[in-house]
């Protein structure tokens, strides 16, 4: 009798023993399984070409963080890469690009990663073709041989893709935002429910803003305004305005035609105030403004600045003031 209650108490101290182990064994699969999820979401490595794409993915991302390829103080109109360029493109998992054309310098940096998942923010996005410059008439004062000898100080870069400043634009701005956003969560969808929230508060700001725009552009529309960065073509049509840009006018040692003609330009079409870069200093302007004796204001393309990305409707708004003194 004995020996039989020593072995049913083994049998039962064994069988709890094996209990133990397939729960230790389980919970370790388990803990496991959630390590290798938090450090996927932790390894992911997401990089964005220049600011205002990264300005948009970093609000979509939230505090998931994005490496941005080119320095917000760096042109990205005929960028050149750089090493360490070519070390990030190959270490990402995902690279956000506007599209269009106008990062050109792509081209040799993303081959030599297969497993890169692209983002084309303009994807479905219908461009404005550029003009030929026989074709633009007065409204285009440029000419191709002073382009050239002005290289990187020259503001007008053809684009064979068609005009890619399509974040100028609350309204293709939200298609750009929602392209990421999905793009994001197709590519990592472990991280859905952050991308897909902070995707879309981020858009009804968007929202907001064109509505802002709207409302306040809506009585002087058909206004001309005058730019020496013809980068704002969609904003123009989007809210019934004409970009007047002046193309090709040499950096320095303007003579008086040239600047004649800008005033006659600018005259011929009741232009009340010059629209500049910020940041930029522009000879050229200076001389106009000094001999037309009219104010210049401020007109953002934001491709330089802050990496906030709530720094888009700051400037924006900052924007929309500018083209409201412009107008009035």
């Amino acid at each position: 009798m004995i020996m039989i209650i020593i072995f049913v108490g083994w049998l039962m101290w064994r069988r709890s023993l094996l209990t133990a182990l397939i729960c230790l064994t389980t919970l370790g699969s388990l803990v496991s399984c959630s390590q290798n999820r938090q450090d996927t979401k932790e390894e992911v490595k997401i990089v964005a070409t220049f600011l205002p794409v990264y300005l948009f993915t970093r609000g979509v991302t939230g505090d998931i963080p994005v490496e941005i390829l080119i320095t917000p103080n760096k042109e990205v109109h005929d960028y050149q890469a750089t090493p360490g360029n070519a070390r990030t493109v190959a270490e990402a998992n995902i690279l956000v690009k506007n599209g269009l054309g106008i990062e050109e310098f792509l081209e040799k940096l993303i081959g030599g990663n297969s497993q890169l998942t692209q983002i084309d923010a303009s994807e479905g996005i219908e461009p404005i073709v550029e003009e030929e410059d026989e074709e633009k008439g007065e409204h285009a004062h440029h000419h191709e041989e002073e382009d050239e000898e002005q290289g990187e100080h020259a503001h007008h870069h053809h684009h064979e893709e068609g005009d890619p400043h399509v974040w100028l634009d609350p309204v293709l701005a939200q298609k750009q935002v929602t392209n990421i956003r999905d793009g994001l969560i197709a590519a990592n969808p472990a991280n859905e429910e952050t991308y897909r929230t902070n995707g879309d508060a981020y858009i009804a700001q968007l929202q907001e803003l064109d509505r802002e725009f709207a409302a306040k552009l809506a009585p002087v529309k058909g206004c001309k305004f005058m730019v020496f960065h013809d980068a704002f073509a969609y904003l123009a049509q989007r809210y019934g305005l004409e970009q007047i840009a002046i193309l090709g006018t040499p950096e320095d040692n303007m003579t008086p035609a040239d600047i004649q003609k800008v005033l006659n330009l600018a005259n011929s079409n009741q232009v009340k105030v010059f629209l500049a870069e910020p940041g930029v200093e522009d000879k050229r302007l200076e001389q106009i403004a000094k001999e037309s004796g009219l104010p210049v204001e401020t007109l953002d393309p934001l491709e330089s600045g802050e990496t906030d990305p709530q720094y888009y409707f700051r400037v924006m708004k900052q924007n929309l003031a500018s083209l409201e003194k412009a107008c009035k």
